[in-house]
């Protein structure tokens, strides 16, 4: 995809030009901020985290970082925001649990716009209540990148960009809304943030919403939760882990005939999807070698109650997204 970016912006392929956005993103958000408060959606994923830092680095204990458990998260993966966050960095950190109001929400609700949509109303929603209770919040921070915003133009809808309330009371703050991933995780390096919060896989907003296409249902959201910790774990063992940009499963809403145990079985089906990327705008399929596949079939058919059926996604971005909502 065209890089449309304004001509004059430096592209940050080097340390030193992280460095130097830093500085002046920075001495940009000290000017901005002042003496004032600002809260931040911390999802844990590679883009709030290097927010969190930048942020926490300009105004240290006038950012308030909330973690919304919203139940469309990876398997631990609240119980990891707040070991790392809380307990190691030390910064401010609210937890909130909302999971069974969020599926409330999306019950009955297939449509896929109109899913990250209610999920980016709710989200903001979470926190004009939870900053009322903080009082005087002037900011909001997200961990809006530049593939958000271009791919809301006529492609998809993203959770920070088109899912926000028209009548916001919060003024924005997004400094790395001009950047690609590549480029967010540089800064991240740069920031002096751990390897495993820099080059952690990318995750979507909507979270696992967008890889459960259809009626979101708590049963097969755990198909999901449960099958992309299985798969997470095995490309771990191999050293996949560190050859591929993204991998995950997922579980449409949809059946399949079956035979377990000389019985007639009517299940769900699980998808593997394993891409390489830059900046989200192409992707290739990385292969992943046989024994590994079926390894990984083996212990989602025999570990997972739910599923009798393992497929691979082969799509290239394009002709499809990296997600399959």
């Amino acid at each position: 995809m065209k890089d449309l970016r304004d001509p004059n912006f430096k592209r940050i392929t080097t340390l030193e030009l992280a460095n130097e956005f830093i500085d002046n993103s920075i001495k940009e958000l000290k000017e901005k901020i002042k003496d004032d408060q600002v809260i931040l959606a911390l999802s844990g994923g590679v883009d709030s985290n290097v927010v969190a830092a930048l942020l926490n680095k300009a105004i240290g204990k006038n950012l308030i970082c909330i973690h919304v458990n919203h139940g469309l998260l990876r398997k631990n993966e609240s119980e990891d925001v707040i070991k790392t966050f809380k307990e190691k960095m030390n910064l401010n950190l609210i937890y909130l649990d909302v999971e069974d109001y969020f599926l409330d929400k999306l019950k009955g609700v297939s449509d896929p716009e109109t899913k990250r949509k209610i999920i980016g109303h709710e989200f903001i929603n979470c926190f004009v209540a939870e900053a009322k209770k903080l009082n005087g919040i002037k900011y909001l921070a997200q961990g809006t990148i530049y593939p958000d915003i271009t791919e809301s133009k006529g492609i998809k809808a993203h959770h920070n960009v088109g899912g926000l309330p028209s009548h916001l009371n919060f003024e924005l703050i997004e400094p790395v809304r001009l950047l690609y991933k590549d480029e967010v995780r540089m800064i991240g390096k740069a920031l002096g943030l751990p390897d495993e919060l820099v080059y952690r896989q990318p995750f979507p907003g909507p979270g696992l919403a967008v890889r459960c296409p259809g009626e979101i249902t708590k049963e097969r959201l755990n198909l999901v939760r449960e099958t992309d910790y299985i798969l997470r774990d095995e490309f771990n063992k191999c050293g996949l882990s560190k050859k591929v940009w993204q991998y995950f499963t997922i579980v449409p809403d949809y059946k399949t005939v079956g035979v377990k145990d000389d019985k007639r079985t009517y299940l769900n089906f699980v998808v593997i999807r394993a891409v390489n990327s830059v900046d989200a705008t192409t992707a290739t399929v990385e292969e992943i070698p046989y024994d590994v596949l079926f390894k990984i079939r083996d212990r989602m058919l025999s570990e997972v109650e739910g599923i009798n059926r393992v497929l691979v996604d082969i799509t290239p971005k394009p002709t499809g997204t990296i997600e399959w909502e």
